[in-house]
């Protein structure tokens, strides 16, 4: 443990898994505030701090047991079938999937459903004409489901990738404590900014669908490059941040 406190490259891994260990909490958080905003204001919070709470147990009840995490990894079954190959050798996409993979795609499947309903919700709010009929406010118990059942996608994926960056487990413990503390932190505020903003919340839910949309790639071994989703993302919540600027001073001027 000393060793690794004097250790330059031990910090510097630290400052790295820390800043990724957030980016990817951010998505966490982005599901949390949007699956709670359906809930009544007053039990909105206590389900934030459950879905981060259960984010937490989770990732370090992986890290735990880090080596059946790294067995995930492991294929289970082969369908035999690969995409054609890039100029690096690699295939586009294939068929032999691990648990990690599996889950990834399960993951995915749920994150596109979740989004593409809200988003109908958002676009036809009568249920009665929207081709998914549920209620207009949901009940504490399945949004605290939906959240447990995210939360396990992301932290195993969360988990990996901190196995991927370093193999000093207290290092990993550390980045992930930071990570999901931010996550607190920054919880209150990105839920009341997403319920004043509705357009935030149309936003937030494209966000979703596109991780969606990667975790379902990733699963199939199309590993797409996370700097361009998440450069993607910044600019379209830049662009986004302008217009609510231009309507804010259109709002101010007016009166």
């Amino acid at each position: 443990m000393i060793d690794l406190l004097l250790s330059p490259q031990a910090w510097a891994a630290l400052l790295a898994l820390v800043t990724l260990e957030i980016v990817l909490g951010i998505d966490n958080l982005i599901f949390i505030s949007v699956v709670s905003s359906r809930l009544p204001e007053k039990q909105q919070r206590h389900a934030q701090k459950i879905g981060i709470s259960l984010a937490l147990i989770l990732r370090l009840a992986l890290l735990s047991v880090i080596s059946v995490v790294v067995g995930l990894t492991a294929p289970v079954f082969d369908l035999g079938i690969t995409g054609p190959l890039d100029s690096h050798g690699t295939p586009a996409f294939e068929t032999a999937f691990s648990w990690r993979d599996i889950i990834l795609i399960s993951g995915g499947v749920f994150l596109v459903w979740k989004a593409t309903t809200e988003i109908q919700h958002k676009v036809q709010p009568d249920p009665a004409n929207t081709m998914f009929k549920s209620k207009e406010v949901a009940s504490f118990a399945s949004v605290v489901t939906q959240i447990i059942i995210l939360d396990a996608v992301f932290s195993i994926d969360s988990i990996l990738t901190a196995i991927g960056m370093t193999s000093e487990l207290p290092i990993m413990v550390v980045a992930v404590v930071i990570a999901v503390g931010v996550m607190f932190l920054a919880a209150g505020p990105v839920s009341s900014f997403v319920n004043a903003n509705p357009t935030v919340v149309m936003l937030a839910l494209a966000f979703l669908l596109m991780i969606g949309m990667v975790l379902i790639a990733d699963g199939f071994g199309h590993h797409l490059p996370k700097g361009y989703i998440y450069a993607a993302m910044a600019f379209a919540a830049f662009v986004e941040m302008l217009n609510l600027l231009a309507r804010k001073r259109k709002h101010a001027h007016a009166q």
